[in-house]
């Protein structure tokens, strides 16, 4: 009799061994395309009658295989085993690269294309290359326009899952990801790395123009459409465009006519946050503009321009206003 851990039957094709003919030849039907068993529901074809039986569990939702720590039910037994390593912890199967280790002999097989490089999954459409059957099958969606997952909360779209998990803490505000230094939270984690810069100090980002360092790549994106004149932002109304999202959005209250901004003193309403600041200033009694000239103060800019110049009768220097005035940069 043979021993218990010798394997005679070695397949010619991938090297795995068997310890009795009978694995070996289903086996062995793998390799050859021999799929003699067949689901009457689907016309699904397997390989041995063992996987017919488990397949068929998928139409009567028959799940046999109970787990013994949270209940949870199977199809096969394999599954329950490979289940049940989430509650021991078990990982038997080690990457020979790096120390990685994982649960499952498929889920290995995944990592280790990291190493080698290999793509398998090849997208018709553009010949891109992929090493996960399920990146392949998000990027397809770029082609054909598929955004099955939908927001219940506005009906929007996304390709992806993960799209959709982002969209929703638009409507939660749900911050998970959280800042270290100074408990600063935030939806995404890109968000969160952009900002920890501020910590660092670290400006990544270079202008390949001028040398300008920033922090963020959304940064240095706005920085650049300062030299190519890039103005990629289109009222809709009357086609004016913008570099920047946000002034778009400023723009589009001088149709809508919105004002988001109430002044907490009275019942004014601003399209700008700047205009709000600047009329609070008639509450609050602040004149920040001074003249080094004869030290009359203004409440606002324009105020302090016209002053200046009636009264001096000259353009606006620098050293027009004082150290405590907030226009001590401009010059006209």
């Amino acid at each position: 009799m043979a021993s218990p851990d010798k394997k005679p039957f070695q397949c010619p094709h991938c090297n795995k061994a068997f310890s009795r003919n009978g694995y070996f030849k289903i086996h062995l039907r793998g390799h050859n395309g021999e799929r003699p068993f067949i689901c009457t529901e689907c016309e699904s074809r397997f390989t041995s009658k063992s996987y017919l039986e488990s397949h068929l569990r998928a139409h009567s939702g028959e799940k046999p295989f109970k787990c013994t720590e949270c209940d949870s039910r199977f199809f096969t037994q394999t599954n329950l085993k490979t289940h049940l390593r989430s509650h021991t912890g078990e990982k038997p199967f080690p990457c020979t690269e790096c120390a990685s280790r994982f649960t499952t002999r498929s889920h290995l097989k995944r990592h280790l294309r990291i190493h080698s490089g290999e793509k398998p999954f090849v997208c018709t459409e553009c010949l891109k290359q992929f090493n996960q059957r399920t990146t392949l099958t998000m990027h397809l969606r770029t082609h054909s326009g598929e955004k099955p997952f939908v927001c219940t909360e506005c009906f929007s779209s996304f390709s992806q899952q993960g799209s959709l998990i982002k969209h929703r803490r638009t409507h939660t505000s749900e911050k998970p990801y959280i800042c270290m230094e100074c408990n600063a939270q935030f939806t995404q984690q890109k968000s969160l790395n952009d900002h920890l810069t501020i910590h660092t100090g670290e400006k990544p980002y270079v202008c390949t123009e001028c040398d300008f360092r920033f922090s963020t790549r959304g940064s240095l994106r706005k920085h650049v459409r300062i030299h190519s004149g890039e103005k990629p932002f289109v009222c809709g109304s009357c086609e004016a465009t913008f570099s920047q999202r946000g002034n778009l959005v400023l723009h589009l209250r001088t149709h809508t006519g919105e004002k988001p901004f109430t002044c907490p003193e009275c019942p004014r309403t601003f399209a700008q946050r700047s205009y709000m600041s600047k009329h609070l200033r008639t509450h609050t009694g602040e004149k920040p503009y001074v003249c080094v000239e004869c030290n009359a103060r203004f409440t606002q800019q324009s105020s302090f321009k016209w002053h200046y110049f009636r009264q001096h009768g000259q353009k606006i220097q620098s050293s027009a206003v004082n150290e405590n005035g907030a226009g001590k940069d401009i010059v006209i």
